[in-house]
């Protein structure tokens, strides 16, 4: 296909890109997603948080149910098709959901309370920026079966366990707000609804859509004249009741006793129905308009929403592509000692010293190729700690040349003792990685 040339005459390869909104993770990419999630994945297993892993794609009706009809994600942004068997099928656009759906096809509801993590890509077509792409990677946290602030309360000192962690949390303001339970969320829709009535011939034709199926959502809104209307527009916390305003004291008193610093955010909202008490948002000023890296908060409506029973649930996700840019550079790859065969009778030798080695622990790079001078220099390239050099006067000596490549001092080591010779390259390695 190399030389393949179009009816264009445009060479095939040349055309081939990656599709708008992805991206090939290299290995120093891969190198950082990998350095938050395994950071992510240690501490959610000291707080119990077991990993789960959903399939990349649900049946539609799994988000349509769950994000509303009138969302953004599923009007605008979801990967829906219909597969061979006319099924109708949507990737991911988040994890959530799925991992609702696995508690109810599962049966895990016998099990309450579970805690998961989670860590994988989910797809949203929306306009790619810095730090949002069209296939993106979430880490995440859900706790099901915990109606108490205390859940609250623990979900959010993970994701500030974190944050901190990978050196983010310096970085982010935490936003806090409370939904209230059904009955003030009831109580604000009507006056909410009641207010922006008066103002509808202000209001952009999106809301006004929205106006009577999703009034909450229009809080959302980015629209300028949208915006304008919204900034009087009734408080949420007045209409607040009392178990709701506990339920919030209570959450916002352990966030204080744990010296986890928040802000009051009243305009934090989620729109639909099944969320209630606690939202809550990790934000950044320092990568431009994307300025939330962990976000969450209570859904103790969603699994029942979902045709499952009654089960209150609370949960955040954090993107990687984000963190990954805010977050503290990870330690070096381990520097790795270089073999070098020098004809054909030690390509084998080589072989079979590689595999020694790398069985004992070793970062090993095998030069395939070259005179000695070209393979020295890829070793170099490589940063190896020392080349382990096998010619024919090696292989009739039965040892190895080991080179320090720092400064250059050589010794013969025999074959069978290369392992214990090189524990000092070992540990040098280990120590700058």
């Amino acid at each position: 296909m190399r030389g393949e040339v179009t009816s264009h005459g445009v060479s095939l390869l040349a055309k081939l890109q990656p599709v708008r909104g992805t991206h090939d993770l290299l290995p120093e990419d891969s190198r950082r997603h990998a350095h938050v999630s395994g950071h992510a994945r240690d501490i959610a297993a000291r707080y119990g948080y077991g990993e789960i892993s959903t399939p990349i794609f649900e049946f539609t009706e799994v988000f349509q149910r769950t994000l509303g009809d009138t969302s953004d994600i599923v009007t605008k942004e979801m990967y829906t098709f219909a597969d061979r068997g006319g099924s109708s099928l949507t990737l991911r656009p988040e994890n959530t959901a799925g991992v609702a759906r696995a508690l109810i096809s599962g049966g895990l509801s016998q099990n309450l309370p579970l805690k998961f993590f989670y860590n994988g890509p989910m797809f949203r077509y929306e306009r790619p920026q810095k730090g949002r792409l069209r296939q993106f990677h979430q880490i995440g946290a859900e706790l099901l079966g915990v109606p108490e602030p205390l859940g609250d309360i623990e979900i959010i000192t993970l994701g500030a366990h974190v944050l901190n962690d990978i050196g983010v949390l310096g970085k982010t303001t935490l936003e806090l707000n409370s939904l209230g339970d059904a009955e003030s969320r009831a109580a604000y829709r009507d006056a909410l609804v009641g207010y922006l009535s008066g103002h509808v011939d202000a209001l952009s034709e999106e809301s006004r859509e929205r106006l009577t199926r999703n009034p909450l959502r229009i809080l959302d809104s980015k629209n300028d004249s949208d915006r304008a209307v919204i900034k009087n527009a009734p408080r949420l916390e007045d209409s607040l009741n009392e178990p709701s305003r506990a339920f919030f004291s209570t959450v916002c008193e352990g966030l204080d006793r744990l010296g986890i610093a928040f802000t009051h955010n009243t305009h934090l909202v989620r729109g639909l129905d099944y969320y209630c008490h606690t939202a809550f948002e990790f934000t950044t000023t320092e990568l431009g308009a994307q300025g939330a890296v962990l976000a969450g908060g209570r859904y103790d409506g969603l699994v029942e929403v979902m045709g499952g029973p009654a089960t209150p649930g609370v949960g955040w996700a954090a993107g990687l592509e984000r963190l990954a840019m805010l977050a503290d550079a990870p330690p070096d790859a381990p520097r790795p000692v270089a073999v070098i065969p020098i004809g054909d009778d030690a390509q084998t030798v080589a072989l079979e010293v590689t595999n020694q080695l790398r069985r004992a622990g070793f970062t090993v790079d095998l030069g395939f190729r070259g005179n000695l001078s070209k393979r020295m220099k890829k070793a170099n390239q490589a940063r190896a700690v020392a080349a382990v050099i096998i010619g024919e006067d090696e292989i009739e000596r039965g040892a190895a040349t080991v080179r320090d490549l720092e400064s250059g001092d050589q010794q013969e080591v025999p074959f069978n003792s290369l392992a214990g010779a090189l524990g000092v390259y070992k540990h040098a390695s280990e120590a700058q990685s």
